[in-house]
């Protein structure tokens, strides 16, 4: 997944030429546009590039360019001598086979140069250059990926060379249609005029025109086979000279002129129309001084943002300098991303479903999505209580129906009125849960709830002590002023230590603690209780607070044993996973799916939820879908002779068959990333040898426990981090890394100690042309990676935020 910045430079007009299949003119066409644009009266320079060429040397497009095409600067950048496709003509090549990012890089390397050149020399309206692929849309490239998706990253705008062919209507559609799913910009679509043979521009004209993508027809070209080749060369002469003139053509060259100029004026003033008419999420419009805080996304690709600074590029007068630059997303597009930006797979199973059902409601019905992703989502949480699976739009709406489960069940058992008294749920301090009003008030007041008018907050929230990483050792933290109740900090010489309760055992301090607090409101308090709700392992939103995976086991058992209704005699269910003292609800929209490692963190606490929710890397990051999964014993609660008695929750969107079958696709990649070279080799500088591999140990759930607790973040960096003379802790797992600076002040989430190290990260733009994107939560700041992240990413991501650490500008 490359990171070179999307190709768009004030000066140049690169266009990348596309044709629907082989052999339908994309090389005849190039030449006429480059020979119009070399003539036009503002003094165009113009380049043509060949970025892999297959086939004999006196065959290549290059050679016919500077035939037919004097003054235009041509250049391939991969030569392969067998007339095949690119992909076989690299593997029979006695040299190795480019990667995708180095057949990128180079491209973009070679046109940023042209940008470069043309700035320089003497031109009013800068260059035009053309990129021609080779083939159709799909074929592979040399590594085998489809050219769609191997120049995706640089996402040129495209002249689409339709099919003239018989059979060309429908490989011309079928050609648009593949670049729109990939998220490419169809400047124009070009086609021969056969002469009255197919007409096949007399379909695909109007047929585009109703789609908003402009077709132009071309001169048909002179039929030149069998001719001596003096006589040939004389033809194509006279027809490019000619036709290089004709009105289409110059309508072609004043439409792909006019399309640069409004996408380059729409990214000047997005930042300014979005101040006048967006309301941002948790952002205080206030301190919002001018458009140049605003950030421009054009498009994203993988790991990366393409991005235009405002407050570089609308006062930059350098027009070789490009308008976008590749920003890593550093919070994984708020923690949905997992299978990179733009994924083709999960654009394609969108497509598909779009296309299969469009909505269909779900109440009484079903449909294939939903029944096989519930069936993978119980199977996959390998939790014998769960095993229904209710679906909603997003995480807040999720918890929300996690809440009335749990206390409908809860009520019911012990004869309690949820509507006249007061019932609370437990949870842990920090901790929250969405921004709908019920999953508000089942955190404790905070900066994100605390002036919503009808908040209430209602139950308790226990205090923790939190794992972190300080001078290079792992440590179990009580907090300040609580050190009576959990004792000194422990010190643990590995991250797997800490999830090691067999020779960690119990803890008798955690156990007296949480009892000691449970007798006090329950029985000297007379407080009411319906559930207990966590975030596995990591507090996201509160802060990225990585509990003692410990001391949530012990609140598991000890909320499971526990008397919460004296008046209902205590009896052990016939069934045991039916839950006992309260429903247990495990928040796993953050920390699950992967996340932290694993399909479901609940498995690093070695625990088992009557309900789980789960959303966001659901659908790969691509749609909006949520779950809640229940134990029967949950779902017994809701049976009744009335309608009353059901739980009466729902959206029109209830598992929308669009996002159950984009969910299907991304499980199935994900599972499959899992078992990987790349994760492994992730795995491989957390987990000692003897514990990555061999027999899965039969008390081991899930066979992800296997491989322990790890991180894609290295060890050696994250050591550094911890040393580092701004930093107080660090912690990493999985996909999260979250670096908690020191702070004088001791200001906590409004802290601003961490904003000044976002801004270097984002605004500090590298040699390479990179800057990375991430959010702060008080004095912590947290970086991201998605599923796919590559290791060469992660490093250069790690390498810019020890660099801007060590700023005193940011000090």
């Amino acid at each position: 997944m490359s990171r070179v910045p999307g190709a768009l430079w004030r000066n140049l007009l690169a266009i990348q030429v596309y044709g629907a299949n082989t052999g339908v003119g994309k090389t005849v066409a190039s030449t006429l546009l480059a020979k119009h644009f070399a003539q036009r009266p503002e003094k165009w320079k113009v380049s043509y590039t060949k970025p892999v060429s297959t086939g004999p040397e006196d065959e290549e497009d290059e050679r016919y360019l500077r035939r037919y095409a004097s003054g235009v600067a041509v250049s391939t950048l991969f030569k392969y001598d067998e007339a095949v496709s690119p992909h076989l003509a690299a593997a029979r090549s006695r040299r190795s086979i480019p990667s995708d990012d180095k057949v990128i890089q180079a491209l973009y390397s070679h046109l940023q140069e042209d940008a470069r050149l043309f700035s320089e020399q003497s031109s009013k309206r800068g260059g035009f250059t053309m990129v021609e692929t080779a083939g159709g849309v799909l074929s592979p490239g040399p590594s085998g990926t489809p050219q769609a998706d191997l120049y995706r990253p640089l996402r040129l705008p495209v002249l689409l060379v339709g099919d003239h062919r018989l059979g060309g209507i429908s490989s011309t559609i079928s050609a648009v249609e593949s670049l729109l799913l990939r998220g490419y910009d169809i400047d124009a679509v070009v086609c021969f005029d056969d002469k009255g043979k197919y007409e096949n521009f007399g379909y695909l004209g109007p047929y585009f025109e109703k789609q908003q993508i402009p077709a132009f027809r071309l001169p048909w070209i002179p039929d030149v086979e069998g001719r001596p080749i003096e006589e040939e060369r004389a033809m194509m002469r006279e027809y490019y000279d000619r036709s290089c003139t004709h009105s289409e053509v110059a309508r072609t060259a004043e439409e792909l002129l006019n399309r640069r100029d409004k996408r380059l004026d729409n990214l000047n003033s997005m930042a300014h129309r979005t101040r006048k008419t967006i309301w941002h999420p948790f952002t205080q419009h206030k301190s919002i001084k001018n458009d140049e805080e605003i950030l421009v996304f054009d498009s994203a690709y993988g790991d990366y943002f393409q991005a235009k600074h405002t407050s570089k590029s609308s006062t930059s007068k350098d027009t070789n300098e490009p308008v976008l630059h590749p920003a890593f997303d550093g919070s994984a597009s708020w923690w949905t991303q997992g299978l990179g930006h733009g994924n083709p797979k999960l654009s394609l199973a969108a497509a598909y479903a779009a296309g299969r059902y469009g909505h269909v409601m779900f109440a009484g019905a079903t449909h294939d999505p939903a029944l096989t992703l519930a069936e993978s989502l119980i199977e996959g949480v390998q939790n014998p209580r769960l095993t229904k699976v209710f679906y909603s739009d997003n995480g807040s709406t999720a918890v929300e129906v996690g809440i009335k489960m749990a206390l409908r069940a809860a009520c019911k058992r012990y004869g309690w009125d949820g509507s006249t008294e007061e019932i609370g749920v437990i949870g842990l301090k920090g901790s929250y849960h969405g921004d709908t009003i019920g999953a508000m008030d089942a955190s404790e007041p905070c900066v994100y709830n605390k002036k919503v008018d009808w908040y209430r907050g209602r139950g308790y929230w226990f205090d923790f002590p939190s794992v972190k990483m300080r001078e290079g050792k792992w440590i179990v933290e009580a907090p300040a002023g609580m050190e009576e109740q959990f004792g000194p900090a422990k010190q643990f010489g590995d991250l797997n230590e800490i999830f090691d309760f067999d020779v960690r055992g119990s803890s008798q301090q955690y156990k007296n603690y949480i009892r000691e607090t449970l007798d006090r409101l329950v029985k000297t308090e007379g407080k009411k209780f319906g559930a207990l709700m966590m975030e596995p392992l990591i507090l996201g939103a509160g802060g990225m607070l990585f509990v003692d995976p410990l001391f949530q086991r012990t609140l598991v058992e000890i909320v499971r044993s526990y008397t919460f209704s004296p008046a209902t005699p205590t009896s052990t269910p016939a069934d045991p996973h039916s839950w006992t003292g309260l429903p247990i609800l495990f928040d796993e929209v953050f920390t699950g799916l992967y996340r932290l490692g694993r399909f479901t963190a609940a498995s690093f606490l070695r625990t088992q939820p009557d309900i789980s929710v789960n959303a966001k890397l659901l659908t790969g990051g691509l749609l909006p879908l949520s779950v809640t999964l229940a134990s029967d014993s949950i779902f017994a609660a809701f049976l009744g002779d009335e309608k009353a008695d059901a739980l009466l929750h729902g959206h029109s969107y209830t598992a929308h068959p669009i996002g159950c079958h984009v969910a299907n696709t991304s499980l199935t990649a994900l599972e499959r990333l899992s078992k990987g070279e790349t994760w492994a080799q992730y795995r491989s500088s957390w987990v000692p040898a003897s514990s990555a591999g061999g027999e899965v140990d039969s008390a081991l759930r899930n066979q992800d426990e296997r491989f322990g607790a790890w991180s894609m973040w290295t060890k050696s960096t994250v050591t550094r981090l911890s040393h580092h003379r701004r930093v107080d802790s660090v912690i990493a797992l999985g996909s999260v890394l979250a670096v908690a600076l020191k702070d004088e002040e001791g200001a906590g989430y409004t802290s601003n100690a961490a904003i000044g190290l976002r801004d270097a990260l984002l605004n500090d733009i590298g040699e390479d042309g990179m800057s990375i994107h991430s959010r702060v939560l008080g004095n912590v700041l947290y970086l991201m990676a998605s599923m796919t992240t590559e290791p060469v990413h992660l490093t250069a991501v790690e390498k810019a935020l020890l660099e801007k650490l060590n700023k005193a500008s940011v000090a």
